[in-house]
């Protein structure tokens, strides 16, 4: 026999809790009232009116779309301009003359410093903090420009876990961050931290400050990295333009060395992205298994036939190099040791991407904004359709194409249902004129509007 549940005065239900306690219905009712009114609180909608809506998977723009959006992910996609019944919370934004996008993702970003003539003696004379205090601004303007999410590929102090866990914590405001930490190099390579520094304060740095000699210190390496709570491996296979070196193009690695760092981070979970200039350490990096080619200026048809071949993705940072190229023009910006390799780089690099594009190596999206300045990362857009990219395959490469590279597709990347509720918004049609990606009018990350330019694409008043 099923036993009768116990009942209060009035017939109510009675609870039993600690020491005996009974609880009457009423208290039991009311507790249900607001259990469903949170509920419903929570289940507030956001109703997106998209005049044009660029889905980030679609080879052609969908028009009168309607987006909807509840608990920070979209939960649906509707064909025309939905009309729903409003209940308290709902929230309707036109964007009817506007084009709606996935947020935009960049895949290489230095969110500490942004360069100047002052930045190498800013490592003398700032402190860990000052570089905290200042990336929060940095991480801001890229938000506003359209960046939902980032790939923060190297910086000092492991800035970037730091940065990463206070946007998430909401403290400050900025992009999602897949954090690298400091990018691993070899003694005196790219991203040895006492390259130029004077020998009464250099010391000799080791795995502990990412600086790796063999195979064994490698593994060291990024276990110290799993142990700072980084998201992903970077490391520096070749010279690098802006080191205090003659050369940019040598290779800084083995093949051991690179295998070593491949098979550890692989251990970890983590993908690997590699600084390359130069064809020879580019070369053993992709034989090596890494999963991006970060600048590739002086990749060869080799190469790219090697990556095409194991599905290594090339991030281009265009317009990084255009921009150092401008500089060396200017007498002082740069030490005279790096001006003739800044002035080659511009040309060169964006050569290569249009023979990339061509030969069908998978492109993602990525500036290595903080060299050039922070806020412009969408100028790469119309410096890889000026190289014969295609606007959609622009937009695809900072959408989908880099949730493929972070491995997060099921998560972002597209305007699908259940999918993160990440979007962006620009005035006119992108696919007719790419330079309106540079006028970035409305903002989504997660469901929370952090951009509206009323009376252009936002909300109408």
């Amino acid at each position: 026999m099923t036993e009768e549940p116990m009942r209060g005065p009035g017939g109510g239900l009675e609870i039993t809790g600690l020491s005996g306690c009974e609880f009457p219905c009423p208290l039991l009712t009311l507790v249900s009232i607001m259990l469903i009114l949170a509920s419903q609180a929570f289940s507030a909608t956001t109703i997106v009116h998209a005049g044009r809506l660029i889905d980030g998977i679609g080879d052609t723009p969908r028009t009168t779309m309607t987006v909807l959006i509840e608990g920070g992910r979209i939960s649906e996609v509707l064909t025309g301009y939905a009309e729903l019944e409003m209940r308290e919370g709902d929230r309707v934004i036109d964007l009817r003359d506007a084009t709606v996008m996935p947020g935009l993702m960049d895949m290489h970003v230095h969110l500490q410093s942004e360069m100047s003539p002052r930045s190498y003696m800013e490592k003398f004379t700032l402190k860990d903090t000052d570089y905290a205090y200042r990336s929060v601004g940095y991480a801001e303007r890229t938000l506003m420009s359209g960046f939902t999410t980032v790939r923060y590929l190297g910086d000092i102090y492991n800035l970037s876990v730091s940065l990463r866990d206070a946007i998430n914590a909401g403290w400050v405001v900025g992009p999602r961050i897949f954090a690298a930490g400091r990018a691993i190099a070899t003694t005196g390579g790219h991203a040895d931290p006492t390259n130029g520094v004077t020998d009464w304060l250099a010391f000799e740095p080791g795995p502990g400050e990412s600086v790796v000699n063999g195979p064994e210190e490698a593994w060291e390496a990024v276990r110290q990295h799993y142990k700072a709570g980084v998201d992903l491996i970077k490391i520096t296979a070749t010279g690098g333009v802006l080191s205090l070196a003659k050369s940019w193009q040598n290779p800084q690695f083995n093949q051991e060395e690179l295998e070593a760092i491949v098979a550890a981070a692989k251990d970890y979970g983590f993908t690997v992205a590699v600084h390359a200039h130069g064809a020879e350490g580019m070369k053993r990096a992709v034989l090596a298994g890494v999963d991006s080619i970060e600048h590739g200026t002086y990749m060869t048809d080799e190469i790219m036939e090697l990556m095409v071949e194991r599905g290594t993705y090339y991030v281009p940072t265009i317009v990084a190099g255009v921009w150092v190229g401008e500089k060396a023009a200017e007498e002082g910006f740069f030490p005279e040791v790096v001006r003739p390799k800044a002035a080659a780089i511009g040309p060169q690099i964006h050569k290569t991407f249009a023979r990339a594009y061509k030969a069908g190596v998978k492109i993602a999206f990525g500036t290595d904004s903080g060299v050039s300045p922070h806020g412009d990362n969408a100028r790469d857009f119309l410096l890889m359709v000026e190289a014969g990219m295609p606007p959609m395959e622009a937009i695809q490469s900072a959408t989908i194409e880099a949730a493929r590279l972070l491995k997060i597709e099921s998560e972002l990347g597209s305007v699908e249902k259940e999918k993160i509720a990440d979007l962006v918004a620009v005035p006119g049609n992108p696919l007719e004129d790419i330079s309106v990606m540079m006028d970035l009018t409305f903002v989504m990350k997660e469901g929370v509007v952090y951009k509206e330019v009323k009376g252009k694409s936002g909300e109408k008043e």
